[in-house]
């Protein structure tokens, strides 16, 4: 039996079990034509990412940002849940995962079939007026922004799992952000945490709420760099529930895995999945 295979057997084992949460990342959409951040796939940025401070402080970034995010978000509106995303909800609907926690904001666990799925970071199909606080859908801003700017044609240079791009910066000049329809003047923000934003306290102790009560913890796709996903491994460490972590490359939560697997997400997960069919 190779590495990989014992791999999956071991995981087997453990998802047998049942009560598993799952914690997913940029490395599980690769497979869908997103790249990831850190892994095989991804790239360093040209620049540094939007943060909630620039965003909302300097109407410049935030003109900048809506250009790049609008070509982005075509994308990411166009990409299919892959091998690993139709696994997971297999996995979900054979009742051995109570939970989903995504740091994507891709929606592709949900597009797969996915139930409880809690966003950790919010998701890019919706929009925030920070004013009134009213949410729409991501489809209604991008026809607007269309319609305000009928000669803008530019195409992304390359794009990260968050959405934004990299375009052709002359193009991004004279670029039109509408305001709010409800309010009438108030500042739209895509649903999603920002650099130098928090993750609403009452999400994340869900998350919390989810790892303790779970059997298992499977890392699927993520590299643990920042806090914000690797809390949970580290919860659940301290609370003596196994973690068991399959990602292309190291990550930082090596240490309190008791089952590492360094293979491909799509088909390491749907030979997984296909061990629990009828």
């Amino acid at each position: 039996m190779d590495r990989v295979e014992d791999g999956i057997s071991r995981l087997s084992a453990l998802v047998a079990d049942g009560d598993v949460v799952v914690l997913s990342g940029a490395g599980l959409s690769t497979e869908s034509g997103i790249p990831d951040y850190r892994g095989p796939s991804g790239v360093a940025r040209a620049r540094a990412p939007m943060t909630y401070q620039a965003f909302t402080r300097e109407p410049d970034a935030r003109r900048r940002y809506w250009a790049r995010s609008h070509v982005g978000w075509r994308t990411i509106a166009r990409a299919a849940p892959n091998a690993g995303h139709a696994a997971v909800a297999a996995l979900e609907q054979a009742g051995l995962l109570t939970g989903i926690i995504t740091q994507n904001v891709d929606g592709l666990h949900q597009a797969a079939g996915a139930k409880r799925v809690v966003e950790l970071h919010g998701g890019l199909d919706r929009v925030i007026c920070l004013d009134c606080g009213e949410v729409g859908p991501r489809e209604a801003l991008d026809a607007r922004l269309a319609a305000a700017n009928p000669a803008f044609t530019a195409e992304a240079i390359e794009i990260k799992p968050d959405g934004d791009v990299e375009i052709d910066e002359e193009l991004e000049a004279g670029f039109r952000v509408p305001p709010c329809e409800s309010c009438g003047d108030g500042l739209l923000k895509p649903d999603v945490v920002f650099f130098g934003e928090t993750v609403p306290r009452e999400r994340v102790q869900e998350c919390f709420a989810l790892v303790e009560s779970a059997r298992s913890l499977l890392v699927l796709g993520s590299s643990l760099t920042v806090m914000s996903g690797r809390r949970f491994v580290l919860r659940a460490a301290k609370r003596g529930i196994p973690v068991a972590i399959v990602n292309r490359g190291v990550t930082r939560g090596d240490a309190y895995a008791q089952l590492r697997l360094d293979a491909p997400l799509g088909s390491t997960l749907s030979t997984l999945a296909r061990q629990f069919q009828p």
